[in-house]
């Protein structure tokens, strides 16, 4: 009986242990964050009250030189190719996650698993470099300049696609194998209990995994850089090339001063409300849902 208790008082502890752990990371976490905001908010300070946000928005182009800071071309650049990298990749994502769970063979479901590891941590400017190569002179020989939204949001799409099929396989792993009984029972077919009941339970996992690819695309610098063009203007075909936030960021913050600089801590915290509006949204969803 003392052993019982004193195994039971032990775990006791053990439990407030990791519960102030976890409590700790959290705060932190949290505290980050708001650091984080703090700094942007701070190092853009200047440019919001000398130019203010109409202006940051309400102007058609960027020109440092002559006080041009409108950042509306990148942020639309930046919506556009990240929504259309989304939207190509989530049903090929999804495909490939009901394929390695329910329809291929046990070793190519696990060369297939393992594949989607790998390509979900190759560097970016792997994917980069293959856009920059192959995909740029492929689109140039058929519409010039080759380096375009549409370069941009391909090579997005390959990157987040392994992202959206981990996590809608993951989902799908969640399902209660009582889901797939009942279906068999009814005498549903196989599309039918992928489409009608699997997808269903599991899209919750599956709307988490949307959101963060789509914020992974939005704050993708390196490979866009590549294969956008980098040319400050809104987009107004598949074809034009443009420069989105994150690479305006990169290529002049190096040489950055005054005002010039204060607009590009601008353009960081309009990503981050642009990133946290979306985790919103997927709030939103997943509590209506």
């Amino acid at each position: 009986m003392t052993w019982s208790k004193s195994t039971s008082s032990s775990r006791d502890h053990a439990d407030r242990a990791l519960r102030a752990i976890i409590a700790a990371g959290a705060a932190a976490t949290a505290a980050l964050l708001l650091l984080v905001v703090a700094f942007l908010v701070g190092e853009a300070w200047p440019v919001l009250k000398e130019v203010g946000i109409a202006r940051l928005i309400g102007d058609d182009g960027w020109y440092p030189l002559d006080d041009g800071y409108g950042l509306t071309p990148m942020l639309v650049a930046t919506l556009v190719v990240g929504t259309g990298a989304v939207v190509l990749a989530t049903p090929l994502g999804v495909a490939v996650a009901v394929c390695r769970r329910f329809l291929a063979p046990a070793p190519f479901a696990a060369l297939l698993g393992r594949g989607l590891t790998v390509f979900a941590g190759l560097p970016s400017v792997v994917y980069g470099l293959v856009g920059l190569s192959v995909l740029v002179p492929w689109i140039a020989a058929w519409q010039p300049p080759g380096a375009s939204v549409l370069a941009a949001t391909l090579v997005l799409a390959a990157m987040v696609l392994p992202t959206i099929a981990i996590s809608a396989d993951g989902a799908l792993a969640a399902v209660p194998p009582e889901y797939l009984h009942g279906a068999a029972a009814l005498g549903m077919t196989r599309a039918r209990t992928v489409f009608g009941v699997l997808l269903p339970a599991a899209a919750h996992g599956v709307a988490a995994g949307v959101v963060l690819a789509f914020a992974r695309a939005l704050g993708e610098t390196l490979a866009v850089v590549m294969v956008a063009g980098n040319v400050v203007q809104l987009p107004r075909g598949l074809f034009d090339p443009v420069r989105t936030l994150t690479a305006n960021i990169a290529l002049e913050m190096a040489y950055a001063t005054g005002t010039h600089r204060s607009a590009l801590f601008a353009s960081g915290l309009a990503l981050m409300v642009l990133v946290l509006g979306l985790a919103a949204l997927g709030r939103v969803r997943r509590q209506a849902g």
